[in-house]
């Protein structure tokens, strides 16, 4: 095997890290016009298509768009926070995929983090989010519906208190926990829990978000991971006693 000593580094990299750099620093500015890639070829001592490699990486990441025309060319880009959600989502889930991280964890990272939400969903919840809170209830109440929907279902659910609280940073940190991290729950837990558990507990607390009653929001969230922990470590100890015996 060669040794790694000698590789090359990656100046396309390098250059994406400095104009990156520049942004987050305000240095750039939201649509400032990057130099051309003559110009950055120039000023990084590097080829053109280098260039245009550390270009296509800022743009993946949502950090500059490209406009053609005469005026156009590379610009800083004004990143949304609905743009960056499913980003939020991806990196959240691959964090939780590739490292070792127990259900437990799981679990009490992403309902402390929803009942932290309680106060000003019950404070903010305008009758839109109220109704999507029921029509997911109602959803889940069906006796056909699969379990793949139900699970979507459950997500939709606890996507939408977190819309109630009317805050896009609230739900942009919360996008990881319950886009990712629900389903993972959902995926070890589905084939044990009661589906009418389930709806109970999301009635209490979609009625207390009505009520504005955050603590008993809150409480019922923590009944709700109280009863998610006692079915994950159930199926996980099945699936131990399963491999223990075969």
């Amino acid at each position: 095997m060669k040794s790694n000593s000698t590789r090359k580094p990656d100046l396309s990299a390098q250059i994406a890290q400095a104009i990156r750099d520049a942004i987050m620093s305000g240095q750039m500015i939201v649509d400032e016009r990057l130099p051309s890639e003559a110009e950055l070829a120039d000023q990084f001592q590097v080829s053109r298509p280098t260039v245009r490699e550390a270009l296509k990486r800022l743009a993946a990441q949502s950090l500059i768009r490209t406009e053609r025309g005469a005026f156009g060319g590379a610009f800083v880009n004004r990143l949304s926070y609905e743009e960056a959600y499913s980003q939020q989502i991806t990196t959240s889930t691959l964090l939780l995929s590739m490292n070792t991280v127990s259900f437990a964890t799981a679990c009490e990272a992403r309902y402390a983090l929803e009942r932290a939400c309680t106060r000003l969903a019950s404070e903010r919840r305008t009758p839109d989010h109220l109704a999507a809170m029921r029509a997911e209830t109602h959803r889940q109440a069906q006796p056909g519906l699969s379990d793949e929907c139900f699970c979507a279902s459950d997500v939709a659910f606890h996507r939408a208190l977190v819309d109630a609280t009317d805050n896009p940073v609230l739900r942009y940190q919360l996008a990881g926990a319950v886009e990712a991290m629900q389903p993972l729950m959902n995926m070890i837990t589905f084939t044990a829990r009661s589906r009418e558990e389930i709806v109970r507990l999301h009635n209490r607390i979609a009625d207390a978000i009505e009520a504005q009653d955050p603590e008993t929001a809150s409480a019922t969230l923590s009944e709700l991971e109280t009863y998610t922990l006692e079915l994950g470590q159930n199926v996980m100890a099945e699936r131990a006693q399963k491999r223990d015996s075969a």
